[in-house]
């Protein structure tokens, strides 16, 4: 072997440093760094500590005693609870964590936001927010509950009870607090997008407030924002949205209050489709036929070409509901918020200017009247009603898309029935 080939295999077989530039070669760790792994490490005791941890600004949901469940919102289940400390009542709503990836959902934080910017009497307060433990080692998450002020009563639930008489005065009433938190809300920028007979609390003492804000949004400035169209319950929901609509303002939940207002008579769901197509009819029915004539740039929807929508149908809002409700200025205001056009259909603000509320008889402070003759709390999802037909105050789970009434074949059993047609 000659000097050359010496040379050369020497080097080949010499140790190498290591590259400063690549990260894929095994460096063994210094003793500092096993030092730091092993203070890091997750233990037993860990979890344990984890377990137990108080959250500082934050109760526990242990300081209620959970009573009766009596919904299910859009985002969580509401629990009827009271306070083990000052035995006061409140109304839990759990906030649902199966489904989250990414920590507290995005809708309950909205939610508490909206809420802690409205502060108003005819719309619900939000107490506190608190947290429990899953109880489980296997379970990392808390789960968390929004906690407000009990109502004993919602709309639906009072609706769907025979022995609940309410006069003309307890419908004006109802209709301008209805309308009085609504005006707050869009005074404030903020949308519902799920105005419904169900989402309308009334207090012992007669106060009608507005709740259940987890699909509220706030109003953008900027004209071309777009929103998603897949809100506002069914029976509920205006025909901009069932066309497609991305672009929206307060107008929708004007549309809610006038189906709402219109319930107060027919103690149900004046309009109840069990699909979009089905509800475009029904709206169109009662409405008159979606045209440009009536409603212009209604072609530019993006579904308006893809929904068959009934033709040279005459709007009859009056005639249907004439019978039944019977006070002109009622019918009138009720007609003019359930206008085609969204641009028509008036605020809050125009509403409550209405002739309806001064005529004779004005509406009171409150219905406290009406509250005095009713002995137990009426909910929706505890009398069985509507959206939770037949369930009782069974658990139920909606999705987390705005919930839809039950399919037409099995409305025969919800105890609902559309009066209008």
């Amino acid at each position: 072997m000659n000097s050359s080939q010496s040379m050369e295999n020497g080097a080949r077989n010499a140790p190498r440093p290591q590259s400063q530039s690549s990260g894929s070669q095994y460096r063994a760790p210094t003793e500092e760094e096993v030092a730091l792994m092993e203070r890091t490490k997750v233990t037993a005791s860990l979890l344990d500590y984890i377990d137990r941890f108080k959250q500082p600004y934050m109760n526990d949901v242990s300081c209620y005693e959970k009573l009766l469940k009596i919904g299910q919102g859009t985002f969580g289940e509401v629990f009827k609870a009271r306070c083990k400390k000052t035995g006061r009542m409140v109304a839990l709503k759990k906030i649902l964590m199966e489904n989250e990836k990414e920590g507290f959902p995005i809708t309950a934080l909205r939610e508490v936001k909206m809420l802690q910017q409205l502060k108003h009497q005819h719309i619900t307060e939000l107490i506190e927010i608190c947290s429990s433990k899953s109880g489980s080692p296997h379970k990392e998450r808390a789960t968390f509950y929004l906690v407000f002020t009990f109502c004993e009563h919602d709309l639906a639930g009072l609706l769907s009870n025979k022995r609940v008489h309410l006069t003309m005065t307890h419908c004006k009433t109802l209709m301008k607090h209805l309308l009085s938190g609504l005006h707050q809300i869009h005074h404030a920028s903020i949308l519902h997008r799920d105005m419904k007979a169900a989402n309308i609390l009334i207090t012992r003492d007669g106060v009608l407030k507005l709740a259940d804000f987890g699909l509220a949004r706030p109003v953008f400035k900027r004209s071309n924002h777009m929103y998603t169209n897949r809100v506002v319950t069914l029976w509920y929901r205006p025909p901009e949205l069932l066309l497609g609509a991305r672009e929206y303002g307060a107008s929708i939940d004007i549309w809610g209050a006038g189906c709402i207002m219109a319930e107060l008579w027919t103690r149900a769901p004046i309009l109840q489709g069990d699909t979009e197509q089905k509800q475009l009819q029904l709206i169109s029915q009662l409405c008159g036929s979606i045209v440009p004539e009536v409603w212009p740039e209604v072609e530019k929807l993006p579904l308006f070409r893809q929904m068959e929508l009934p033709q040279r149908l005459h709007r009859i809002v009056t005639n249907r509901l004439g019978p039944i409700i019977k006070d002109k200025n009622a019918i009138n205001l009720i007609d003019k918020m359930l206008t085609l056009n969204p641009s028509k259909r008036g605020s809050a603000e125009e509403a409550l200017d209405h002739t309806f509320f001064f005529t004779s008889p004005e509406p009171k402070e409150d219905v406290r009247d009406l509250m005095a003759g009713i002995h137990q709390s009426l909910f929706e999802y505890t009398q069985g009603r509507g959206a939770h037909a037949g369930q009782g105050a069974q658990p139920h789970r909606e999705s987390s898309r705005a919930p839809n009434p039950p399919r037409q074949s099995n409305l025969a059993n919800t105890g609902y029935h559309d009066i209008v047609f």
